[in-house]
């Protein structure tokens, strides 16, 4: 695609004067995180929400079969099946696997209806509010500083750079971001959550249109956000099975500071269990239901200022 230039891992705008063309707004790919996939239901059925006069807006159900059975994904998480090399290998064919490549093949970079944005909607059992994620690229950093202008409850998750490649829905593309809203269980609507994630998306919609415009509006030099560092794992016994909690002062508290010596986990016989890192950092996705089984108790972050260039 002409106005995307993919270089050394990152993805950049070529130049100034190139225009978003198209926005892919994308829901359920995890089914049964409710929110994204009736907010693209309603865009369906009330397409002039997401158009606007300088792109096209499609919209897409990553996983309609996991969300039919409201299920998180039928064979193998569809967020980690976007890796370059796992879209290339042909001897890769779970339900989600294929569904990628049929995703790819038609939004990705060479696909056969090439997106520029992708909006990616999630929702959390953890309490973290209005986030925004994003990979580290110029144009992702701007843009999620004009979402935390317009609302300052958003918050800014930089996933760090992966020499791997990422393998989220959205590195298909690498511009846009993941919209990330709790705390909500799983399967459930709430309208507030609902109302939220409507207004986030429908700001980004004219963040876009301004770009395209020329007519950004000037935003501070220096964006707070949040670094993701590292994982923590419950602890567990020999055979595997997790022998204490999220700590009660620390469950719900995402985004807020946790300290060396501070509890993060309460054994079952009641005894506390402290936080042994060395230096402050910031949990994030605490007690997330989905990551028991990927060995995640929550995720480290560290507050940072990244300059908008």
């Amino acid at each position: 695609m002409s106005n995307i230039e993919f270089s050394r891992g990152k993805t950049v705008l070529s130049n100034r004067n190139t225009m978003i063309q198209r926005v892919l707004i994308v829901g359920a790919t995890h089914g049964n995180e409710f929110t994204g996939a009736y907010i693209v239901k309603k865009l369906r059925n009330n397409q002039n929400l997401a158009q606007r006069s300088t792109f096209g807006t499609f919209t897409l159900l990553a996983n309609p079969q996991a969300f039919a059975e409201a299920r998180r994904y039928i064979d193998k998480d569809l967020n980690r099946c976007f890796r370059w090399e796992d879209l290339q290998d042909l001897t890769r064919s779970t339900y989600e696997e294929v569904r990628a490549k049929e995703i790819n093949e038609t939004f990705g970079k060479e696909g056969q209806t090439p997106v520029d944005v992708i909006f990616d909607l999630h929702t959390t059992t953890a309490n973290m509010g209005l986030t925004v994620i994003i990979y580290p690229y110029s144009f992702n950093l701007k843009m999620a500083a004009y979402l935390q202008r317009i609302n300052p409850l958003v918050k800014v998750l930089v996933l760090p750079e992966s020499k791997l490649g990422y393998s989220g829905l959205p590195s298909i593309c690498g511009l846009g971001c993941t919209i990330e809203v709790g705390a909500i269980s799983s399967g459930v609507l709430q309208a507030e959550l609902f109302q939220w994630t409507e207004a986030l998306i429908d700001h980004a919609l004219d963040y876009l249109e301004y770009y395209n415009r020329g007519e950004l509006p000037s935003l501070d030099p220096m964006l707070t956000a949040y670094q993701q560092m590292g994982t923590i794992d419950y602890p567990r016994d020999d055979a595997g099975d997790i022998q204490a909690m999220i700590h009660p002062q620390l469950q719900f508290q995402d985004y807020e500071p946790l300290n060396p010596g501070d509890p993060v986990f309460l054994s079952f016989d009641g005894d506390d269990i402290l936080y042994k890192g060395d230096v402050t950092t910031y949990p994030i996705f605490i007690n997330e239901a989905a990551y028991y089984e990927k060995g995640i108790a929550m995720i480290l972050t560290q507050k940072q200022e990244f300059e908008l260039y």
